[in-house]
């Protein structure tokens, strides 16, 4: 593995990022967090967040502290990461009507509203912004990014744990890896 990257989970919120930074700690790798959002009903495993994230804009002292460590980056937030380091992102891609449905039941356990914004007009901002986002990454000679579908991952998750193990150079457990996945999680089905 390369112990000079920082190692990046990302994707849209509600994409399956937790997960995936369940299975990366499972399988050895150590996770940068600090454990201030913790886990509930819609992320019974914990959330794998590092507040300082949400600052990228105002503050990046942090991120050199993450060298060789796991951190969770919401897409939104990848283009505020320094330059000056290198970057292997696992990036998550899921069902658009799953991630919608996801975060409308997250607020209506928060007592937020939810008609705010029709599905239609998210969806299409969610997918221009990741239009926007892959072609930056495409850009950036110091990010690797392994896009994995978490839907597919669900259903059979050897080809998609043999194919990260393989991007991080295959010192990852891959059965621990399996034994993280929590398919009782997957409740917003499409």
């Amino acid at each position: 593995m390369n112990k000079d990257a920082i190692i990046i989970v990302s994707g849209l919120p509600r994409s399956g990022t937790s997960m995936m930074m369940s299975m990366l700690v499972a399988g050895g790798m150590e996770a940068l967090v600090d454990n201030i959002r913790t886990a509930d009903e819609d992320n019974p495993k914990g959330y794998f967040e590092l507040e300082k994230v949400k600052e990228l804009s105002k503050d990046t002292s942090w991120v050199a502290d993450a060298t060789g460590k796991v951190v969770k980056v919401i897409s939104a937030l990848l283009k505020q990461l320094p330059a000056d380091h290198l970057y292997k992102v696992v990036f998550m891609r899921r069902n658009m009507q799953e991630i919608l449905a996801s975060q409308r039941q997250m607020l209506i356990r928060r007592g937020e509203p939810t008609d705010t914004i029709p599905d239609e007009k998210m969806a299409a901002l969610f997918n221009k912004h990741l239009r926007d986002i892959f072609a930056w990454l495409e850009q950036q000679s110091n990010f690797d990014v392994i896009y994995i579908d978490y839907n597919e991952t669900l259903i059979n998750p050897q080809p998609s744990i043999r194919r990260i193990n393989e991007f991080f150079g295959g010192s990852l457990d891959e059965e621990k890896m399996t034994d993280a996945i929590d398919r009782a999680l997957h409740r917003q089905k499409r």
